[in-house]
């Protein structure tokens, strides 16, 4: 069970922030030696060992490809990488795990190698914003794993859970909130447009996002962290020094099993998924393998397994999956979620930073 709680933790880790570093080294680990083979950058850590354990010694026993896996470092760190090596035509990695705002980077240079949708099958039962395209239709990437972001709290301080985002504001709630502390990883602009604001459309634009930004403020007074270090929050939650806050719905299921007083609720609004992507390197020359490998990995039955082992919430149809529901409920839910507004983060990046720490943090 800890496994998944450190899986989850580094996968953030190295997708969020950015806060691992960059100088953590791609290092690869040699399944098989075999005639056909593929390298697959995935997030390291436990996150990695896990895929190594339970997931590759299955494919390649399924298809004959050998597996390299290579841990990754962080999001821009290794699109970085990628891009440079690209350039010099080689692939540090063939296929990997990316962020959606490293996809669209990625898309803007043509990093990406366009996936023939004819080769994958099983892409028919992904759910439909799990497939990343250009801007002209062709398709840029495959979901690989989702997860989510939720309204948690202390069960011995609020006996009832909360059904609404809307909480975050109440003044009932002074002090009480830990709040992630970066505007790109707490996606608290999208759950204020969605909560009070009509949606995330209102984020079109500059004016609508300095809405959110003023309603967002009204929260700071309920604030008592604003977190970098998931670790320092888990243990104010669970001890009810900060009972209430957003946190990742997977990792406080696991410590409500294990006994500490945390829940977490799916709001009315919907949880915040976020989400990463199998992306294949315009410079690699197992194209074939990489389809083989996409294919394998969006599969009904890997899905579920990922959602097992892992604590990933599944990017094909729920119809598809043999999950119990207390399985599929312990990594997902069935309310509409909050998406993210990934482009925003992509085009506006410093100002939103910028007003984040002047309105928000600062």
């Amino acid at each position: 069970m800890r496994d998944i709680l450190n899986a989850t933790v580094s996968r953030r880790g190295v997708l969020g922030a950015g806060m691992a570093g960059a100088s953590l080294l791609a290092m690869p680990s040699i399944l098989r030696a075999q005639e056909k083979s593929l390298k697959v950058g995935v997030y390291g850590g436990y996150f990695k060992d896990s895929f190594d354990k339970n997931i590759f010694p299955e494919f390649t026993k399924a298809t004959g490809i050998a597996i390299e896996s290579i841990a990754e470092p962080t999001g821009e760190a290794w699109l970085v990488q990628l891009e440079q090596a690209a350039r010099a035509g080689q692939a540090p990695a063939d296929v990997s795990m990316m962020s959606q705002v490293a996809m669209l980077k990625g898309q803007a240079t043509e990093l990406w190698a366009p996936l023939d949708m004819g080769k994958i099958k099983n892409g028919a039962n992904l759910i439909e914003r799990f497939v990343n395209k250009y801007p002209d239709g062709r398709v840029a990437g495959i979901g690989a794993v989702a997860w989510y972001i939720t309204l948690v709290t202390n069960t011995a301080v609020f006996k009832e859970a909360p059904e609404s985002w809307a909480a975050f504001w109440d003044p009932a709630n002074a002090d009480k909130l830990g709040l992630l502390a970066l505007v790109s990883n707490s996606f608290l602009l999208e759950v204020t447009a969605k909560t009070f604001l009509g949606g995330t459309n209102v984020l079109d634009t500059e004016e609508g996002i300095l809405k959110a930004f003023d309603k967002l403020a009204e929260v700071k007074p309920n604030v008592a962290l604003w977190y970098r270090d998931e670790a320092q929050f888990e243990q104010a939650l669970k001890s009810g020094e900060i009972p209430m806050g957003q946190y990742y719905h997977d990792v406080t299921g696991l410590a409500a099993a294990d006994g500490h007083p945390v829940r977490s609720t799916f709001p009315k609004e919907g949880g915040i998924q976020d989400s990463g992507c199998w992306a294949l390197s315009r410079a690699s020359e197992k194209v074939e393998e990489a389809h083989v490998f996409i294919d394998y990995m969006s599969q009904p039955a890997i899905q579920a397994t990922l959602s097992r082992k892992v604590g990933t919430a599944p990017t094909v149809r729920r119809d598809l999956l043999d999950l119990t529901d207390a399985e599929f409920a312990a990594v997902s839910s069935d309310i509409e979620p909050i998406i993210p507004r990934y482009d925003m983060y992509q085009t506006k990046s410093d100002w939103l930073n910028q007003k984040w720490t002047e309105l928000i943090v600062g």
